[in-house]
């Protein structure tokens, strides 16, 4: 998964280079940041308060890194900065399920605390991400899950926040939604400084079913799309644009004897067959689109079945329902003898959107039209990853810069929730790795952010669509925000393109 330039920080701990360029997940050639002098590899919270100090006398700026859900330039501002690593800052202590907290440290992950809780018998609820992504750089980027019906952003879970700030100190923040440094902190896009610790809620473990329906694409545009998300305790729907088609899937919590299955769900991971096949296929859809229909047709067969595997066994599971434990059934991660997609090569673009729920239909018409127009001039768009167009929804929370936050200036009802429009592509790994009919994703991009009050996911979205969708930030929120920022960090030790984006810098 790390390339070459991070192999060499992980062997050594540390390595100092020249304005070399820091990648995002899918390595060389996705540079995340342009001009890092350094990069290291933290071991406790103490350490990063002495990197950050150190950084601070040499007048370099600090971002920190972890597992990694940053798809873009953005993670830092493009002046000399120091990278802190934190994965290996990873200890988990002061569990008490009577209590209903445990505490952890920067760089654990998803994949790490669910483990750790299964076996002494808890769960973290529905405030879930990818496996691989740290908790604390969920939480510095308002991470969501799909959820209309339970929380759905991974800080409503959290009960309070050490946060290394722009002198080197440690300050403690806890949940209170009258107090501006909670509202900041919950959604802090990394710029108030290094999140160190975390005290999140804990749940007895339980377990879940999950279903799964095939759903024509006007039932859905034109349904209820409440209806469709909000009785269960988490739902999203995967859109196939080429075939006018939704999977709808599901999942609800049930008693634990109902099933001694145990479900694992896999997310990123493919044989090196399937991979091979897939980037010769889309690699060529850069010229031919039917290679990205007949893809399409592909993933779309692929998902149909069940992508689990029973944890004991490892063995297929082929049929809905499916039943397993809590974080198993609803993230899950990795099979043990297959690899993440982007270890075989294959990269990504995305682009992801938060939109008020009361314009749901509205906006998913909206695109339908965008795909219908190119169809008018022979231009026929497809879906060209493994799960098709991602829509999410999330519960109504309220924070400064969340996706799904309430009360703004812009006379929508967020109230009722956000749908979230998460439009991954292949990145063609020949010529100028432009997509097929590249035009047509910039304008959709335009388009949406023109017509429609939306907020940008802070890591999946480029320069441009950010700058864009800025206008749509609550200005009195950023104002807010900025006075937070600027008691924590003064001197912009934590700056990035996002704030400079945000006007934070003014």
């Amino acid at each position: 998964m790390l390339n070459l330039f991070r192999f060499i920080f992980v062997a050594l701990g540390f390595q100092q280079v020249t304005a070399s360029v820091y990648n995002t997940f899918d390595g060389e050639g996705s540079p995340s940041c342009y001009n890092v002098t350094e990069v290291h590899n933290a071991t406790s919270v103490d350490h990063i308060v002495s990197l950050v100090k150190d950084a601070k006398s040499k007048g370099l700026q600090v971002r920190a890194a972890a597992k990694g859900h940053m798809w873009y330039d953005t993670q830092c501002s493009d002046d000399e900065t120091m990278i802190i690593r934190t994965e290996f800052v990873n200890g988990i202590h002061d569990f008490d399920l009577d209590a209903g907290t445990v505490t952890i440290e920067a760089g654990v992950t998803f994949f790490q605390l669910s483990a750790w809780l299964h076996e002494r018998g808890a769960n973290i609820g529905t405030g879930l991400v990818n496996w691989n992504i740290s908790i604390g750089g969920c939480v510095a980027m308002g991470a969501h899950r799909t959820s209309l019906r339970n929380d759905a952003v991974v800080v409503g879970g959290v009960r309070k926040l050490d946060i290394i700030d722009g002198n080197g100190e440690i300050r403690t923040v806890e949940k209170d939604e009258d107090n501006d440094e909670w509202l900041a902190a919950s959604t802090s896009l990394g710029l108030l400084g290094v999140i160190a610790r975390l005290q999140l809620s804990i749940y007895p473990e339980t377990k879940v079913w999950a279903r799964q329906e095939i759903l024509d694409e006007a039932d859905v545009i034109g349904g209820n799309l409440t209806d469709l998300i909000a009785p269960y305790e988490t739902a999203n729907l995967w859109w196939w644009p080429y075939k006018k088609k939704f999977h709808w899937r599901y999942y609800d919590s049930v008693p634990a004897n109902e099933s001694d299955q145990e479900g694992f769900q896999s997310t990123f991971s493919v044989t090196e067959l399937e991979a091979n096949t897939a980037k010769a296929l889309l690699d060529s859809g850069k010229f031919f689109p039917s290679s990205n229909w007949l893809a399409e047709e592909i993933f779309f067969g692929q998902w149909e079945a069940p992508n689990f595997r029973d944890k004991r066994t490892n063995e297929p599971i082929k049929e809905f329902p499916v039943y397993g434990w809590n974080y198993d059934v609803l993230i899950g991660g990795l099979y043990p003898d297959q690899k993440p997609v982007w270890e075989y090569g294959l990269k990504g673009y995305t682009l992801e959107l938060a939109f008020p729920m009361t314009r749901a239909n509205e906006m998913l018409k909206r695109v339908r039209g965008l795909f219908d127009a190119e169809a008018k001039k022979l231009r026929f768009m497809s879906a060209t990853y493994r799960s098709g167009i991602n829509i999410k929804f999330g519960k109504a929370h309220f924070d400064f810069l969340g996706q799904v936050t309430t009360g703004t200036a812009d006379g929508e009802d967020w109230s009722q929730g956000a749908i979230m429009f998460d439009f991954p592509s292949y990145r063609p790994s020949i010529g100028d790795q432009k997509r097929y009919n590249e035009e047509f994703y910039i304008n959709l991009a335009n388009t949406l952010i023109d017509e429609f009050t939306c907020r940008p996911h802070w890591t999946k979205n480029t320069r441009d669509v950010l700058q864009r969708a800025s206008k749509h930030i609550d200005p009195s929120y950023l104002a807010r925000f900025k006075a937070v920022k600027d008691k924590f960090d003064p001197t912009g030790l934590y700056r990035s393109v996002v704030g400079e984006i945000l006007g934070l810098y003014d």
